[in-house]
């Protein structure tokens, strides 16, 4: 029996999209664009946008494979990618508003019961005003700490932190009031 090194297959995957095989991008594109348009949508509440934005990043993806370094995830690496051309479509719009705000404070947050489908938890993030929405994603979905969504988005920490206490704490208050209608006390 032959033992096929995965990492190995993606590297060369990777070798033949950077010489512009465009069977070998359709792959990756066909493998990663689910995810991709999954995190795009979490950032853009049209689906079509958020497409657009994910067929955009892709080209983006394509253009600067030469300059993936393999240090990492190679999907990590796409998804930041995704992220970033988010973020860079949300500004170019301006509908996003920081509100200035250093009296925050942090508070527990608890874990969204699975009574709520995926569909409801995103509604519910999607009626969150942008400024709370992006900085939600990029701390709770994404990952990032305070110190690096300040630089990506041009604010400072502690509004960072601050629209996510706001953030956390609407979508509490739409989890209660669902909760309340579930259970026909509202």
């Amino acid at each position: 029996m032959k033992v096929i090194n995965l990492h190995q297959e993606e590297n060369e995957l990777i070798q033949l999209a950077v010489e512009s095989n465009r069977q070998a991008q359709q792959k990756i594109y066909t493998q990663f664009s689910p995810k991709m348009l999954s995190v795009c949508r979490q950032y853009i509440k049209d689906i079509h946008q958020a497409e657009d934005i994910m067929i955009t990043a892709f080209m983006k993806v394509f253009t600067n494979l030469k300059n993936f370094q393999h240090k990492g995830s190679f999907e990590g690496w796409i998804r930041r990618i995704m992220v970033n051309e988010c973020i860079s479509f949300i500004r170019v719009q301006k509908k996003v508003k920081y509100i200035e705000d250093e009296d925050y404070f942090e508070e527990s947050f608890n874990n969204i019961e699975s009574q709520f489908s995926i569909d409801d938890i995103q509604s519910l993030i999607d009626s969150l005003p942008d400024g709370y929405k992006m900085v939600f994603n990029l701390y709770a979905i994404e990952g990032f700490k305070h110190q690096e969504i300040a630089n990506m988005l041009g604010i400072n920490e502690g509004t960072s932190k601050s629209q996510l206490s706001h953030a956390r704490k609407m979508l509490q208050g739409q989890i209660n009031t669902l909760k309340n209608y579930d259970n026909g006390t509202e």
